[in-house]
């Protein structure tokens, strides 16, 4: 009698590179980009630094990936808060900027990795574009908004709306009991009512 031979399931493409993104987050989050290296990201992920080569052009190309992955990942989240808040214009806009003071955006580890997306979009065309690109969205949608709410100015008052929310959300990254979550939705609703 032949001993059963075991299935063997290889996990896609997509999966690998999720899981090698997941793990950039994870090693940034907690170590930094000093600390972020192609054997501690494989090691994290559980697989062998050839793998991380075979789907990225090196860390760089992943640390890039991990940035878009991320700032993908807050775009779809703003954009469900928004449809979740039905058709008046200015819950929808109250429901977008509020989104960044909820789980998952308020996940702690997220602080660690944007850091050092934000320091490396400094020194890096590749990262600064992604920068660039992801905040423009953010202030576009917003913009949208705001002048569905017929707000005056939206452009700007997307541009200083975008910073509070940041800033609020930054703050209590660093100090969750500083003034909470439900002081942040508070301070920006005041802020929406006496803007718009």
């Amino acid at each position: 009698m032949q001993p059963a031979r075991q299935a063997f399931t290889r996990e896609s493409a997509d999966a690998r590179r999720g899981d090698l993104i997941d793990a950039t987050t994870a090693c940034l989050a907690e170590v930094g980009m000093a600390g972020t290296n192609v054997r501690a990201i494989c090691a994290r992920a559980g697989v062998s630094p050839g793998l991380l080569r075979h789907y990225f052009a090196g860390i760089d190309d992943l640390v890039a990936a991990t940035y878009q992955a991320t700032s993908d990942r807050m775009d779809a989240i703003f954009a469900e808060a928004v449809a979740g808040a039905g058709t008046d214009p200015h819950a929808q806009l109250l429901a977008y900027l509020t989104a960044s003071f909820r789980p998952p955006v308020t996940d702690p580890e997220l602080l660690g990795a944007w850091t050092a997306f934000w320091a490396l979009a400094r020194s890096n065309a590749r990262m600064a574009n992604i920068h660039a690109d992801s905040y423009a969205g953010y202030r576009a949608r917003l913009d949208e908004l705001l002048t569905a709410c017929g707000a005056a100015d939206a452009a700007r008052l997307a541009i200083m709306l975008t910073a509070m929310v940041d800033g609020l959300w930054l703050e209590l990254s660093l100090d969750a009991k500083s003034f909470g979550a439900e002081a942040a939705v508070a301070m920006v609703e005041r802020a929406v009512g006496a803007l718009v």
